[in-house]
Formats: C-alpha cells, sequence, structure tokens
C-alpha cells in the first residue's frame, strides 16, 4: 500500500502505458499530487468516472506524460541502435525518415535476434524516465 499521497509505481507505469496506448492526446491520466490517486480520462472510450472537475488545477494534478514528452520514442531507438547495432545506426536512422518507423526498427530486432534486449532497455528507460519527472513535479512514488 502506497504512503499517503504517494502514487504506487505500478499504478504510475500503468497510466503512462495508458496514455501511450492511443494517439497522443486522446487518452490521459492525472495524478492528485495530494493523494496519489490517479484520474483516468479518454477521448474515445467510455470509462466509468469523469475526471474531477478542477483537474486543470495544476496545483492539484500533474499530467501523466507521453512517451515523447520524455524522448522515449525515436531518440530512444536510436541511443539502443548506436548501443547494440552500431553498425545499423544509419539505417535505423533512415527508418524515422518516414512512417512505418517502428514496425521496421522491430522487424530489424527480430532479424538481429535483440527484440528481449530492446523491451528491457526499454523498460528501464521508461522506469527511470517516470522517476525524474515524478521528482521534477512533485509527485510521490512509493516503491
Amino acid at each position: 500500500m502506497a504512503a499517503h499521497g504517494a502514487v504506487e509505481f505500478d499504478d504510475l507505469l500503468s497510466a503512462f502505458d495508458w496514455v501511450n496506448a492511443s494517439y497522443l492526446g486522446d487518452n490521459s491520466a492525472f495524478v492528485c499530487r495530494e493523494t496519489g490517486t490517479i484520474h483516468w480520462g479518454s477521448n474515445s472510450a467510455d470509462l466509468e468516472e469523469d475526471l474531477p472537475d478542477d483537474i486543470d488545477d495544476g496545483r492539484l494534478y500533474v499530467a501523466v506524460p507521453h512517451g515523447s514528452e520524455l524522448g522515449l520514442g525515436k531518440n530512444l531507438a536510436l541511443a539502443f541502435t548506436e548501443e547494440v547495432l552500431p553498425d545499423s545506426a544509419s539505417e535505423v536512422a533512415g527508418f524515422f525518415r518516414r512512417p512505418g518507423a517502428y514496425q521496421r526498427f522491430r522487424e530489424l530486432l527480430g532479424r538481429e535476434q535483440r527484440l528481449e534486449e530492446w523491451r528491457e532497455f526499454e523498460r528501464l528507460a521508461i522506469a527511470r524516465a517516470l522517476r525524474e519527472w515524478s521528482e521534477r513535479h512533485g509527485v510521490r512514488v512509493h516503491s
């Protein structure tokens, strides 16, 4: 159980996944700074509860960021490639110059048998970025 006013890290990660499960801005999640409660929103899904009326009050709530706001998109894929598959760096950079980059990136990782390594790299980067984001925004995280 979370300390008073703190959000469980796994709950924050679930909220992050929710925000990133759709187009930027479609799904949202907000952490109450006082209680650590997460409030979920969506422009396309019918959720059981509505967001609080004062959700826009930045003193009370902070929006869970999209991965692109934390540099977890293209830059992370390029960093992984530089570290693990440096001979493929220019090819991967080329992927990101046109649509469908992540599909081509994952196909390359599959061919190179590096998908599991990528997933772990990404998991650790997301955890680190969310913890840093939490600290910057005054969100206490438990475990």
